[in-house]
């Protein structure tokens, strides 16, 4: 059987982001390792630990302490303060591959944070509705983080 576009469409994911920040690059890349780190939450305010580690091949997981948790993914690709790139099943736990970027570049007297999220899998139709509400909902946290400095 030949895949069609539409069967294709069913396992993949694409969402583009951007935000402006008022803040330099480097206090913005440090407020997104810190958001998506340590001081990450649902949309809904509820606290979800998460730890990353800023370094090729890091892990970025969920920490449930007693050694439990969820490996989300691994830092493919790090270049401060410009670039953070990981790569893994996120939050699945299914056959799925995904490619996260947050690309950083300085725009009007602030940083422009371009994301990205690729994947290629089976996702279920409730987290594909809501993911891209879920990645404006961290870019909006950084920002607002990038900027209380």
């Amino acid at each position: 059987m030949i895949p069609t576009e539409q069967s294709l469409e069913n396992f993949t994911l694409k969402i583009t982001q951007e935000i402006h920040v008022d803040a330099p690059l480097d206090v913005t890349f440090a407020a997104l390792l810190e958001q998506i780190g340590e001081h990450n939450e649902k949309e809904d305010g509820i606290p979800m630990p998460m730890k990353i580690e800023p370094w090729p091949g890091g892990r970025w997981y969920r920490d449930l302490g007693n050694q439990n948790g969820h490996l989300w993914g691994h830092v493919q690709a790090i270049k401060r303060p410009t670039l953070l790139e990981i790569c893994g099943p996120l939050f699945a736990s299914y056959p799925f591959v995904s490619n996260v970027q947050y690309r950083l570049s300085e725009s009007e007297g602030g940083t422009l944070i371009t994301f990205r999220h690729t994947a290629l899998g089976f996702i279920e139709d409730e987290q594909r509705s809501g993911v891209k509400q879920g990645w404006a909902s961290i870019l909006e946290r950084i920002r607002k983080r990038a900027e209380a400095r």
